[in-house]
């Protein structure tokens, strides 16, 4: 089993990127999956998307293979997102514009974690369950974690965490990641049942 986390925040020091970072650390000490792969936009790896997608130019091609790979090789993802002004942010919309029906990540699950400085946070939420998955076919979890006033908890340094905030939303993000881990296994099941065909059905409706 192996998961791989998005962090989707495009700022290099942000809290999204502290929160992927914990993520990825209590998979592998719960022993939750064999193998994490952590893949950050700070920065904005990633150029906008055009027709060269399709086309499979040179220029794409060199950044979309290692990413493929990386991608197909995960069982399942954690998607974190920042609520900037209601929104998530323009890279993570762009990153899954880049898989459409390729399969990369169609019928694999995912856990949607968003990431607010205050109170807010529900709107990435709704908006990635709405227009992410049509084409790309992932599969997001019913469960899903938001993380407000992040700058209190997930702290490397307990003494900056709020202990209650800390407490609290630490043990919802391990259920929810026990959780995604059942769902990976049973989606292998799906995946290798070779009743998938996104030869024929390419786009969801």
């Amino acid at each position: 089993m192996k998961i791989g986390i998005i962090s989707g925040s495009h700022r290099a020091d942000s809290q999204s990127a502290k929160i992927a970072g914990w993520i990825e650390r209590s998979l592998s000490d719960r022993g939750l999956c064999d193998e994490t792969w952590l893949y950050s936009l700070a920065g904005n790896p990633l150029p906008f998307w055009d027709e060269g997608v399709f086309e499979g130019t040179e220029a794409w091609e060199a950044i979309m293979g290692p990413l493929r790979d990386a991608l197909n090789s995960c069982d399942a993802f954690v998607i974190v997102s920042p609520e900037w002004h209601g929104m998530a942010p323009a890279g993570l919309k762009n990153f899954f514009l880049l898989w459409p029906g390729s399969g990369e990540l169609a019928h694999k699950p995912a856990l949607l974690v968003s990431v607010s400085a205050s109170q807010n946070g529900a709107y990435p939420i709704a908006e990635l369950r709405m227009s992410s998955y049509k084409n790309s076919r992932i599969c997001y979890l019913p469960e899903h974690v938001i993380v407000r006033k992040a700058a209190q908890c997930f702290n490397a340094d307990p003494a900056e965490n709020d202990p209650e905030h800390h407490e609290y939303l630490a043990g919802r993000m391990g259920y929810c990641l026990e959780m995604l881990r059942e769902y990976g296994l049973a989606f292998q099941q799906i995946r290798a049942s070779g009743k998938v065909s996104l030869e024929t059905y390419p786009n969801g409706m």
